[in-house]
């Protein structure tokens, strides 16, 4: 697909507003730079706009991770264990979403966020175990929810934050800000999981790809300083998360009303 120079300035626009939402939330940047590509900078094709955004949301993902790391904020046996069970859901479920009609993927899609968001502002006033760790106790929830994330994650062609993050804070009881560092080590993950099994179909465009990066290094610095400034006041993450999830969710339905 041949885009302008005027599409690819938007989609550095839209990397900043990604990569800021990753460092911030630990998740968001699917369910941001999909409709932001599909709807601000014209790609037209569903799948190629989801084969391209978890190009950009693995690599944003694995540089907010690390920043995140400095901080003392990625729980890594527990990041490990999750996003191991979730790369092979990721496989799988990448694998059915591509058999699936583009515009049905968006409805479902808005309709998962709308659910996720409801069960965090249900927690936004649990303060979670910091000290939190893998055991024998916790292990069999982590893989099972990576498993159940991962392919979620696939199928609907999404870095899967905002679903990792509850699943980490469910599975282990860890603060919201420690589910933020370590889901980024799942998102890279199943970023990278999906990317390449659409990369095979040839849904990629990777000059976009690489201005999308670009814009998200940017943004993803701004968003892990504030996130672990508003890490101390309890709740907020919780808040801001959930109120990103609908908007997004509300906005995806408009535009997909007539996918059924």
């Amino acid at each position: 697909m041949h885009l302008t120079v005027a599409q690819y300035l938007l989609g550095a626009i839209s990397g900043v507003f990604v990569g800021f939402s990753l460092g911030l939330v630990g998740g968001g940047g699917s369910i941001l730079a999909v409709p932001l590509i599909v709807y601000l900078v014209g790609v037209s094709d569903p799948h190629l706009a989801i084969g391209t955004t978890a190009v950009a949301v693995a690599a944003n993902a694995a540089i907010n991770l690390l920043s995140h790391a400095g901080k003392g904020k990625v729980k890594w046996r527990c990041a490990g264990t999750y996003a191991a069970a979730g790369v092979v859901g990721a496989f799988l479920g990448s694998t059915l979403g591509k058999a699936i009609d583009g515009q049905k993927l968006l409805f479902l899609f808005a309709l998962l966020m709308m659910a996720v968001g409801v069960l965090l502002l249900r927690r936004r006033q649990e303060a979670g175990d910091a000290n939190v760790n893998l055991t024998r106790a916790n292990a069999p929830k982590l893989a099972a929810a990576g498993f159940l994330t991962g392919g979620l994650s696939g199928f609907f062609g999404i870095g899967g934050g905002f679903l990792i993050v509850p699943g980490l804070m469910f599975a282990t009881g860890m603060p919201i800000i420690c589910a933020v560092g370590s889901s980024l080590l799942s998102v890279a993950a199943f970023g990278a999981t999906t990317a390449a099994n659409y990369a095979i179909s040839g849904w990629v465009d990777w000059p976009l790809a690489g201005i999308f990066i670009i814009g998200g290094v940017a943004g993803g610095f701004g968003g892990t300083v504030l996130a672990h400034h508003l890490s101390m006041r309890r709740g907020v993450l919780n808040q801001i998360f959930a109120g990103l999830i609908f908007v997004v969710a509300l906005y995806v339905l408009y535009r997909s009303r007539g996918a059924f």
